[in-house]
């Protein structure tokens, strides 16, 4: 079979003609038709952000929270704590408040009898005596070999961590009588204490060495309260332990379900709302185990104070502590005897409101920067517009 020859139609092509816009005009004597621009009017937006954008948004996210949940543990949940220690404290009471519900009206008639302010009393000295908390343990861990935190699980740094919350709350005990006494003592039987009567009135307690009718010497006192205050901090530290490792095992379970289990698994913002959630179920599990404990302890500073309370089971009018227990031991037995075991829990609707406040205010929160930081930091950026391409005609 012979080969067959086909023309070399490439051989003499020219193209003629100024080009316009990249595109010649004329092609061996024949005008070309050159191709439309056809303008991009509405550009394409790009509908799903980055991955940098989202991390950013949850760090936001996550600090915000922090931000509130401190707030709301030092601040907002004040009144509530003022609340419970009041229905703690009082020995003869009609109501014991175990549930929320009766507590509402009481505090509609508390605001209306005595004002806006009556259940906020006594927060100045709370914040000193965290604030002396703090800065205690910090004196003592750096004069001492006492660490304050456990950077390592051992039994040495544990004992030695252990020795020094001992010792801080040894020394913050006189304050924290008299920050109690601020507490519960009602705005229309007493004067308004100032802002630094609690390290006045705690020196005064602390120097009372001897015993002053029914008043509780302090060294009687350090016993109890050191012994509820290590034990409820190391059963907090634990439950948060295992609450972080439960929820992370199950974020790592999600991923990989999910096919996009990687080595860097948790993400700062997952570790962020870990933590949190951690912490605030560590404070929920702990506040109601030793609830009994406190309500004890607290009458044990309160007694032979003079102390006059509001009386919540009415909220018009105020009402003397007059109690005489000789010791944590006496107060738990006559505790059961005349109050039955729901007077160890007097005031526990007024924890639950705590707990309450505190979830709603997160989820609030949350909810609010979620809305805020989408809006603004992941609004949807235009395509850019991407150049012609090149003339399919001068590549030939």
């Amino acid at each position: 079979m012979s080969d067959i020859n086909y023309p070399d139609y490439s051989r003499g092509m020219s193209w003629e003609g100024a080009a316009v816009g990249g595109y010649p005009t004329v092609y061996r004597g024949r005008e070309v038709i050159r191709p439309l621009d056809i303008p991009n009017i509405h550009p394409l937006v790009d509908d799903s952000p980055t991955n940098d954008n989202d991390q950013v948004v949850k760090q936001y996210i996550g600090r915000g929270c922090g931000l509130a949940s401190l707030i709301t543990e030092n601040l907002l949940i004040h009144p509530f704590i003022v609340l419970r220690r009041q229905c703690q404290v009082k020995p003869i009471s009609k109501k014991y408040h175990v549930v929320p519900f009766t507590l509402i009206p009481i505090m509609i008639r508390l605001h209306q009898t005595q004002g806006l302010t009556t259940l906020w009393k006594g927060i100045g000295s709370v914040l000193l005596v965290r604030g002396l908390t703090l800065a205690v343990e910090d004196l003592i861990s750096k004069i001492t070999p006492w660490p304050k935190e456990i950077t390592h699980l051992s039994f040495k740094q544990l004992g030695q961590h252990i020795l020094l919350k001992c010792v801080s709350i040894g020394i913050v005990t006189p304050f924290y009588s008299a920050s109690l006494v601020e507490t519960v003592q009602s705005e229309v039987a007493s004067e308004r204490p100032g802002v630094l009567d609690v390290f006045r009135d705690g020196v005064i307690r602390l120097l009372e060495v001897g015993t002053k009718g029914r008043l509780i010497p302090i060294y009687a006192l350090l016993p109890p309260t050191i012994a509820c205050g290590v034990v409820k901090y190391l059963f907090t530290i634990s439950v948060k332990t295992i609450a972080s490792h439960v929820m992370r095992t199950r974020h790592k379970y999600t991923q990989e379900s999910r096919g996009a289990y990687s080595r860097d698994f948790l993400s700062e913002s997952a570790v962020q709302d870990i933590e949190l959630q951690s912490i605030l179920i560590s404070m929920c599990a702990a506040d109601i185990l030793f609830y009994p404990f406190e309500t004890i302890i607290q009458r044990l500073h309160l007694q032979g104070t003079r102390t006059i309370i509001d009386n919540l089971d009415t909220g018009r009018s105020v009402t003397a502590l007059l109690t005489d227990y000789s010791g944590a031991v006496d107060c738990y037995h006559t505790i059961i005897e005349t109050e039955g075991i729901l007077g160890l829990y007097k005031g526990f609707g007024a924890l639950m409101m705590q707990f309450a406040i505190h979830i709603m205010v997160l989820k609030t929160t949350k909810w609010v920067l979620t809305e805020i930081v989408e809006a603004t930091m992941l609004k949807p950026n235009p395509k850019p517009i991407k150049p012609p391409p090149s003339s399919y005609y001068n590549e030939i």
